[in-house]
């Protein structure tokens, strides 16, 4: 029904996409019900612009601006983010409408609402039809009154995204002013999760006939009004003008969503899938979401300068899906944390249009950095290396959560010394140091190694083995007391970050086997994670992101990602691929509620991929995947492509010039037997060769094919 609903509303914009293209099976609006924080808005892969409706604003509920459930549209801005637990950008709203007086909002006809990549449209109430396709720095609107209607169009730059206050309360300034009779600019500042400026340049295909308050009207016509919308991030309104004659010099509205839906086949055709139509949507939708950021906010013809780095979720396994399947944009990655370290003096913790909000702990680029080191990404590594340890060592004005001279004194934070969050930033700070120590020892520097490795231990710090829990202990070395291991915290209401004592003790990817030791064993160890996901599911504690729960395993939120492929590691395969299973069947569903949790970014994204092929990067640093349980019959990645053409905006030429194109290699992933009673591993092999519970990047770059022998027990 959707399809034929996507093929009504768009026409021949989307006659070139074949019927079984990867585009075709992406639903851009699974995960905007329930607390997905998605959205339908047309974007095309890592670009500035996400153009689309906005039907509430001002809670939880709508950070990402659009719920489905929600009967009326407040308006179409420019800019959205996937998946967040917090709301922001919303820039630019967009209201067509008909009558006297300006609305609040428009209802509309929700069977006419329609989504593919590149693409939206909706009929709003009396009778005004919106389509709406987008370029990386652009948008475009086709706008199509009622025969004989007054034609009005409200351009709101006083309006953002916003949680608990108005949108108006967040614009800092706001210098707009209509440009002749087609069109408007301006240059807007907006101080909401961060402060940042933008420029803007809206263009109309037609004159307005009057214009109050930048609400534009239009003379009656049977003709659509044609609205394009031009981003600067960077600069001011002449670099905004410049990238929509970059990017949409014309008015075919047609040709942009051709061109969108086109790089998206393009970025999702990476993967070719073999299934029924629930997993090939489940997989080429959890692929859309991954590639819609990180943002690139460079202006056009500039080097890549990525942004919406929410490194707190993606170095899990977002940011190492990208070294696999778009390895041409990692150098780009790179030089952009490079460049935003140098603009803030640290490296990036969860950047946003360039600013950093520091909401979230740990500095998690120091592992994507490190990964893309190691796995042998072009990059300036010795200045890299600087940043990393002056980030790790140094205090920097106007960061709030590193207090690396209290880490250092006691080997963990003291909760009675700083403000919450004491197990959790220090067993986060302690992955942090053991990507540093890697990095450190690859490149010769055995005493920065060492300082590093040491403090990569603090985790054991925190580790009470009396209870085989992580818990808060203060500057005397006394445990936290009194200690409920289920109460959930954040900030500092809690030892611990979006999570509770149940959720963190696990969080030791750097050194699984000295978990298993501080546990008393293999045996012990089975046994205790076996109890977290036997724990009663109960939330206990007033935190929104802890959704999707299997005892105390929280799907929902990314702490507990790689706790499953624990029982590869200790040899109990058997339940890895039941809890994979699981999690597949509870909390991946192609429908607008099938998420169990924030897409944050793309990382639950990256968890449902990477498991889907089988393998995970239960430790996202270094280029070792642990194996699981394919969820998919069979899949075929495309290797160390060119396949946006390698053009240096995107690329790096280094990159490309050990990656020619037409030196394309592929991975085939085959599950042989895979059914609903198939779901567990009797035994793995690649090229022939047995595998046991690990497999290499490099191999896997090599190419070749990784077959899983499925059986019933």
């Amino acid at each position: 029904m959707r399809k034929q609903m996507v093929a009504a509303a768009f026409g021949a914009a989307i006659l070139a996409v074949a019927a079984d293209s990867a585009v075709s099976h992406v639903d851009p609006f699974v995960g905007t019900a329930g607390t997905g924080h998605t959205f339908p808005a047309a974007c095309v892969p890592f670009g500035l612009v996400q153009a689309g409706p906005d039907t509430g604003n001002g809670d939880w509920d709508h950070c990402s601006g659009y719920r489905f459930g929600d009967t009326s549209i407040l308006g179409f801005s420019q800019t959205h983010l996937n998946g967040t637990g917090c709301p922001d950008l919303g820039d630019v709203r967009l209201l067509p409408f008909v009558g006297s007086a300006v609305p609040d909002s428009v209802a509309y006809d929700k069977a006419s609402e329609s989504a593919k990549p590149g693409l939206y449209a909706v009929t709003l109430a009396g009778g005004v039809k919106v389509e709406v396709s987008a370029t990386e720095r652009c948008a475009i609107y086709r706008i199509s009154y009622p025969k004989g209607a007054r034609s009005r169009l409200l351009v709101d730059p006083r309006w953002c995204i916003t949680r608990g206050r108005a949108p108006a309360e967040c614009i800092r300034s706001c210098d707009v002013a209509p440009d002749g009779k087609t069109g408007v600019s301006g240059k807007v500042v907006v101080n909401n999760w961060v402060k940042r400026t933008y420029a803007f340049k809206v263009e109309f295909n037609r004159p307005f006939v009057s214009e109050r308050d930048l609400v534009f009207d239009f003379a009656p016509s049977d003709a659509s009004l044609v609205v394009k919308v031009a981003f600067s991030a960077l600069g001011g309104v002449t670099d905004a003008e410049r990238n929509m004659k970059a990017e949409i010099p014309g008015w075919d509205f047609d040709r942009v969503a051709s061109a969108a839906a086109e790089k998206w086949e393009n970025a999702l055709s990476c993967v070719a899938v073999e299934g029924d139509e629930a997993q090939k949507r489940n997989f080429y939708t959890s692929l859309y979401h991954l590639f819609i950021q990180p943002n690139d906010i460079s202006d056009a013809g500039q080097s890549p300068y990525y942004s919406t780095l929410s490194t707190w979720d993606t170095f899990r396994a977002a940011h190492p899906l990208y070294t696999i399947l778009v390895p041409e944009r990692i150098p780009g990655m790179v030089r952009s944390m490079q460049r935003q370290g140098e603009f803030t003096g640290y490296l990036p913790i969860w950047t946003l249009w360039g600013r950093d909000n520091q909401c979230m702990i740990g500095t998690h680029s120091v592992p994507v950095l490190v990964d893309a080191y190691l796995k042998g990404f072009p990059g300036e590594w010795e200045s890299v290396y600087a940043q990393i340890k002056e980030t790790l060592t140094k205090k920097h004005e106007g960061r709030h959560k590193e207090q690396w001279d209290l880490l250092d004194k006691y080997g963990y934070y003291p909760f009675d010394i700083i403000k919450g969050e004491s197990v959790s930033r220090t067993m986060e700070c302690a992955y942090d140091d053991w990507c540093a120590g890697k990095m450190a020892e690859k490149l010769g520097r055995a005493d920065d190694a060492a300082f590093f490795f040491k403090r990569a231990g603090n985790w054991r710090n925190v580790f009470d083995p009396s209870v085989s829990l992580a818990r808060g202990k203060d500057s005397k070395g006394k445990w936290r007391e009194p200690f409920d291991p289920y109460a959930l915290g954040y900030g500092d209401k809690s030892d611990f970050t979006e999570g509770n004592a149940f959720q963190y003790t696990w969080h030791v990817m750097q050194d699984p086997d000295g978990l298993v030791e501080a546990m008393g064993g293999r045996e012990a160890f089975v046994k205790r994670l076996d109890g977290l996901f036997e724990q009663p599911e109960k939330v206990k504690g007033d935190v929104l992101d802890v959704t999707g729960l299997i005892g105390q395993y929280v799907h929902g939120n990314e702490p507990s990602h790689h706790v499953i492929y624990f029982y590869t590691l200790v040899g109990e395969r058997d339940k890895t691929a039941r809890r994979v299973r699981d999690v597949f069947d509870r909390f991946y569903l192609p429908k607008p509620d099938g998420l169990c949790g924030n897409d944050d970014c793309g990382q639950m994204s990256a968890w449902y991929v990477f498991s889907a092929l089988g393998f995970y990067p239960f430790n996202p640093c270094g280029g070792t995947y642990v194996l699981g349980a394919p969820q998919i019959p069979k899949a075929t990645v495309r290797l160390a492509s060119r396949r946006d053409g390698g053009s240096p905006s995107h690329g790096d030429s280094d990159w490309e010039s050990r990656h020619p194109a037409g030196g394309e290699k592929t991975l085939t992933i085959i599950a042989r037997n895979l059914s609903c009673e198939n779901k567990y591993v009797k035994s793995v092999t690649f090229n022939g060769k047995t595998l046991d519970k690990t497999i290499e990047h490099a191999d896997l770059m090599a190419g070749g094919e990784l077959v899983f022998e499925m059986t019933a027990k």
